[in-house]
C-alpha cells in the first residue's frame, strides 16, 4: 500500500470518528433534553396540584368567614371569580396571571378576618387558615424547583454547541412562572 492510499484511509477514518462521536452527542443530547422536559412537566405538575389544593379549600374558607362577614360580598365575588379563573387557566402565563389574582383576592380576604377576632379564634377557621398556609408553603417550593428545572433547561438549549442541536431536534425555551406584579402589592381593605 502507498502513502497516499494510507493517508486517504487515515483521513477518511478520522472523519467517521468524528462523526460517530458528534451523533453520539446529538443523541445524548437528544435524551437529555426530552429527560429535562419531562421534569419539568412533572414538575408544573405538583404546581396544578397545588394550585388546585388551594382552590379547593377556599370555599370551605370562605363559608367559615361568611358566617361572621356578611357585608363582604365583593370580596366573596372576586374571590369566587379569580377561583374559577385559575381552574379554567390553560398555559403558563395564564396559570401565573390567574394565581396572582387569586392571591390578590385571598390576601383581601385574610385583610378583612383581622377585624373578626371572634373568628380568629373559630377553630375550623384556624384549621383552614393552616391548611392554606401549607398549601403557600408547598405552592412557593414548587414554583422554585419548576423555576430551577426551567432554568436548566433553557440555559442547557441555549449554550453552544447544544444550541445547534436543540435548533435542529425543535427544543423551545419554557416559560417560568412568574408572580404578576398585581399580585405583589399590599391588599387595601376600607371599611
Amino acid at each position: 500500500m502507498n502513502k497516499g492510499c494510507l493517508g486517504v484511509a487515515v483521513i477518511l477514518g478520522g472523519l467517521l470518528l468524528l462523526a460517530f462521536i458528534l451523533v453520539i452527542y446529538g443523541i445524548n443530547f437528544n435524551n437529555t433534553v426530552i429527560r429535562m422536559q419531562e421534569n419539568i412537566d412533572n414538575q408544573w405538575a405538583q404546581i396544578d396540584n397545588q394550585l388546585l389544593r388551594r382552590s379547593d379549600l377556599i370555599p370551605n374558607l370562605v363559608n367559615t368567614v361568611k358566617g361572621y362577614a356578611k357585608h363582604e360580598k365583593e370580596i366573596f365575588t372576586n374571590l369566587n371569580n379569580a377561583r374559577n379563573q385559575l381552574l379554567a387557566a390553560n398555559t403558563v402565563a395564564e396559570k401565573a396571571q390567574a394565581a396572582g389574582s387569586f392571591e390578590a383576592a385571598l390576601n383581601r380576604l385574610l385583610a378583612v378576618v383581622e377585624n373578626y377576632p371572634n373568628l380568629k379564634a373559630d377553630q375550623q377557621f384556624l384549621r383552614l387558615q393552616d391548611e392554606l398556609a401549607g398549601t403557600e408553603n408547598r405552592l412557593a417550593v414548587e414554583r422554585k424547583r419548576y423555576n430551577d428545572l426551567v432554568r436548566d433547561y433553557n440555559a442547557k438549549i441555549k449554550q453552544f454547541p447544544g444550541s445547534i442541536i436543540a435548533g435542529i431536534i425543535g427544543a423551545r425555551a419554557r416559560e417560568y412562572f412568574e408572580v404578576p406584579e398585581t399580585a405583589k402589592a399590599a391588599p387595601q381593605v376600607v371599611f
